[in-house]
């Protein structure tokens, strides 16, 4: 009996190991969340699997903010405080007497900017 050695097997081409499919997540989602992920996947004309898939790879997440600019935010918050009551004073007394008081607050809220600026 002879045999062919470049015959043609028909049907798929097998997948290379890169390409195969080998890893399963579950993934547990309240009713609501549910609906919108299968609403998404009809609009965009793929299947939820292949949708998630495409926002794994394409979609971007923002890390959590770091302690250190948590804490910049928290001295903003601070001189923000601290600007209203000037601005008080400035009202009550005029505007002279809170002057130097004013340049201040802006000279450390400069700074305090350009720290938030080089941490992002």
């Amino acid at each position: 009996m002879k045999t062919i050695k470049n015959r043609n097997k028909n049907g798929r081409p097998v997948k290379g190991l890169s390409e195969k499919k080998a890893y399963k997540v579950t993934v547990k989602m309240a009713t609501e969340e549910f609906y919108t992920l299968k609403a998404k996947a009809k609009l965009a004309g793929i299947n939820r699997c292949e949708f998630i898939r495409r926002c794994i790879s394409s979609g971007v997440v923002q890390q959590r903010l770091t302690p250190e600019l948590m804490q910049h935010i928290r001295q903003l918050c601070g001189m923000a405080n601290n600007v209203n009551q000037i601005a008080r004073t400035a009202n009550a007394a005029g505007y002279f007497d809170v002057h130097l008081r004013c340049l201040e607050m802006n000279e450390r809220l400069a700074k305090v900017i350009k720290r938030i600026e080089n941490d992002c």
